[in-house]
Protein backbone atom coordinates (compact mmCIF):
# COMPACT_ATOMS: atom_id res chain seq x y z
CA UNK A 1 0.00 0.00 0.00
CA UNK A 2 2.98 2.38 0.47
CA UNK A 3 4.04 2.07 -3.21
CA UNK A 4 0.54 3.29 -3.94
CA UNK A 5 0.63 6.62 -1.67
CA UNK A 6 4.32 6.56 -3.07
CA UNK A 7 2.27 6.74 -6.72
CA UNK A 8 -0.56 9.29 -5.85
CA UNK A 9 2.28 11.97 -4.01
CA UNK A 10 4.24 11.60 -7.44
CA UNK A 11 0.80 11.72 -9.24
CA UNK A 12 -0.20 14.85 -7.01
CA UNK A 13 3.27 16.08 -8.07
CA UNK A 14 4.01 16.82 -3.83
CA UNK A 15 6.36 14.98 -1.75
CA UNK A 16 3.87 15.99 1.48
CA UNK A 17 0.75 15.34 2.53
CA UNK A 18 0.83 18.90 4.34
CA UNK A 19 0.97 20.86 0.94
CA UNK A 20 -1.69 22.43 -0.77
CA UNK A 21 -2.77 20.54 -3.77
CA UNK A 22 -3.79 22.17 -7.23
CA UNK A 23 -7.21 20.17 -8.15
CA UNK A 24 -5.79 18.76 -11.28
CA UNK A 25 -3.31 16.97 -8.59
CA UNK A 26 -6.22 15.85 -6.09
CA UNK A 27 -8.33 14.30 -9.47
CA UNK A 28 -4.74 12.95 -10.83
CA UNK A 29 -4.06 11.55 -7.93
CA UNK A 30 -7.68 9.76 -7.43
CA UNK A 31 -7.66 8.69 -11.12
CA UNK A 32 -4.51 6.86 -10.25
CA UNK A 33 -6.22 5.06 -7.47
CA UNK A 34 -9.15 4.17 -9.67
CA UNK A 35 -7.30 2.85 -12.52
CA UNK A 36 -4.98 0.68 -10.32
CA UNK A 37 -8.82 -0.70 -8.26
CA UNK A 38 -9.45 -1.06 -12.32
CA UNK A 39 -6.36 -3.27 -12.80
CA UNK A 40 -6.96 -5.49 -9.93
CA UNK A 41 -10.26 -6.19 -10.95
CA UNK A 42 -9.53 -7.14 -14.50
CA UNK A 43 -6.83 -9.76 -12.98
CA UNK A 44 -9.38 -10.92 -10.85
CA UNK A 45 -11.28 -11.27 -13.74
CA UNK A 46 -8.65 -13.00 -15.76
CA UNK A 47 -7.64 -15.49 -13.33
CA UNK A 48 -11.65 -16.49 -12.64
CA UNK A 49 -11.11 -17.33 -16.49
CA UNK A 50 -8.66 -19.58 -15.90
CA UNK A 51 -10.12 -21.18 -13.19
CA UNK A 52 -12.86 -21.81 -15.26
CA UNK A 53 -10.64 -23.32 -17.97
CA UNK A 54 -8.93 -25.65 -15.47
CA UNK A 55 -12.41 -27.12 -13.94
CA UNK A 56 -13.80 -27.84 -16.92
CA UNK A 57 -10.03 -30.08 -17.96
CA UNK A 58 -10.17 -31.34 -14.58
CA UNK A 59 -13.65 -32.80 -14.59
CA UNK A 60 -13.09 -34.24 -18.25
CA UNK A 61 -9.70 -35.69 -17.02
CA UNK A 62 -11.16 -37.69 -14.26
CA UNK A 63 -13.28 -39.61 -16.62
CA UNK A 64 -10.58 -40.64 -18.76
CA UNK A 65 -7.85 -43.92 -18.24
CA UNK A 66 -5.38 -42.06 -16.66
CA UNK A 67 -2.96 -44.29 -19.00
CA UNK A 68 -4.22 -42.14 -22.34
CA UNK A 69 -2.18 -39.69 -23.58
CA UNK A 70 -3.33 -35.97 -22.82
CA UNK A 71 -1.21 -32.63 -23.98
CA UNK A 72 -0.39 -29.76 -21.77
CA UNK A 73 0.70 -26.19 -22.59
CA UNK A 74 3.30 -24.85 -20.57
CA UNK A 75 4.49 -21.27 -21.49
CA UNK A 76 3.28 -21.66 -25.39
CA UNK A 77 5.20 -25.12 -25.57
CA UNK A 78 3.12 -28.35 -25.68
CA UNK A 79 4.13 -30.49 -23.52
CA UNK A 80 3.02 -34.49 -23.52
CA UNK A 81 2.36 -36.55 -20.55
CA UNK A 82 -0.44 -38.97 -19.44
CA UNK A 83 -3.56 -38.31 -17.59
CA UNK A 84 -2.31 -39.24 -14.21
CA UNK A 85 0.97 -37.32 -14.63
CA UNK A 86 -1.02 -33.76 -16.16
CA UNK A 87 -4.05 -34.12 -13.39
CA UNK A 88 -2.39 -33.67 -10.08
CA UNK A 89 -0.60 -30.48 -11.92
CA UNK A 90 -3.99 -28.90 -12.83
CA UNK A 91 -5.54 -29.74 -9.54
CA UNK A 92 -2.77 -27.32 -8.04
CA UNK A 93 -2.94 -24.91 -10.37
CA UNK A 94 -6.10 -24.65 -9.63
CA UNK A 95 -5.68 -24.63 -6.30
CA UNK A 96 -3.22 -21.61 -6.24
CA UNK A 97 -6.17 -19.80 -8.55
CA UNK A 98 -8.28 -19.69 -6.43
CA UNK A 99 -5.70 -18.88 -3.62
CA UNK A 100 -4.69 -16.12 -6.04
CA UNK A 101 -7.91 -15.02 -6.67
CA UNK A 102 -8.78 -14.64 -3.08
CA UNK A 103 -5.44 -13.08 -2.38
CA UNK A 104 -6.55 -10.37 -5.05
CA UNK A 105 -10.43 -9.58 -4.06
CA UNK A 106 -9.35 -8.63 -0.47
CA UNK A 107 -6.58 -5.99 -2.65
CA UNK A 108 -9.80 -4.81 -4.29
CA UNK A 109 -11.43 -4.04 -1.12
CA UNK A 110 -8.47 -2.35 0.12
CA UNK A 111 -7.97 -0.48 -2.69
CA UNK A 112 -12.13 0.25 -2.17
CA UNK A 113 -11.27 1.57 1.08
CA UNK A 114 -8.27 3.77 0.15
CA UNK A 115 -10.23 5.72 -2.73
CA UNK A 116 -13.01 6.23 -0.32
CA UNK A 117 -10.48 7.47 2.38
CA UNK A 118 -8.78 9.78 -0.46
CA UNK A 119 -12.56 11.43 -1.75
CA UNK A 120 -13.16 11.89 1.60
CA UNK A 121 -9.68 13.27 2.60
CA UNK A 122 -9.78 15.77 -0.75
CA UNK A 123 -13.71 16.11 -0.34
CA UNK A 124 -13.82 14.75 -3.77
CA UNK A 125 -17.80 14.47 -5.05
CA UNK A 126 -19.19 13.12 -8.38
CA UNK A 127 -21.52 15.31 -10.34
CA UNK A 128 -23.96 14.06 -13.03
CA UNK A 129 -24.31 16.36 -15.79
CA UNK A 130 -27.91 17.96 -16.13
CA UNK A 131 -28.26 17.17 -19.49
CA UNK A 132 -28.16 12.77 -18.43
CA UNK A 133 -30.20 13.52 -15.48
CA UNK A 134 -32.59 15.11 -17.21
CA UNK A 135 -32.97 11.98 -19.68
CA UNK A 136 -33.32 9.76 -16.68
CA UNK A 137 -35.71 11.26 -14.90
CA UNK A 138 -37.72 11.30 -18.49
CA UNK A 139 -36.93 7.58 -18.61
CA UNK A 140 -37.87 7.10 -15.03
CA UNK A 141 -41.11 8.92 -16.20
CA UNK A 142 -41.80 6.65 -19.33
CA UNK A 143 -41.93 2.41 -18.70
CA UNK A 144 -38.93 1.71 -20.73
CA UNK A 145 -35.40 1.04 -19.87
CA UNK A 146 -33.25 4.50 -20.87
CA UNK A 147 -31.14 3.98 -24.07
CA UNK A 148 -28.77 6.40 -23.04
CA UNK A 149 -25.67 4.62 -21.40
CA UNK A 150 -24.20 7.74 -19.82
CA UNK A 151 -26.87 7.38 -17.48
CA UNK A 152 -24.89 4.84 -15.85
CA UNK A 153 -21.68 6.61 -16.23
CA UNK A 154 -22.69 9.15 -13.29
CA UNK A 155 -18.76 8.85 -12.17
CA UNK A 156 -17.32 10.87 -15.32
CA UNK A 157 -17.80 14.20 -13.49
CA UNK A 158 -15.63 14.82 -10.48
CA UNK A 159 -16.19 17.76 -8.36
CA UNK A 160 -13.86 19.08 -5.50
CA UNK A 161 -14.62 21.03 -2.49
CA UNK A 162 -12.95 23.65 -1.51
CA UNK A 163 -13.13 22.80 2.20
CA UNK A 164 -10.28 21.40 3.92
Amino acid sequence: MSTTVETVKKAAGGSSAKSKKSPEETIAGFNVLRTEQRQIASKIFELENDLNEHKVVIETLKEVDGERKCYRMIGGILVEGTVKEILPNLITNSDHLKQAIESLNTKLVEKGKEILEYKEKNNIQFQVPEKILEEDESAADSSEPSKNPAIDAASKGVLLSDKT
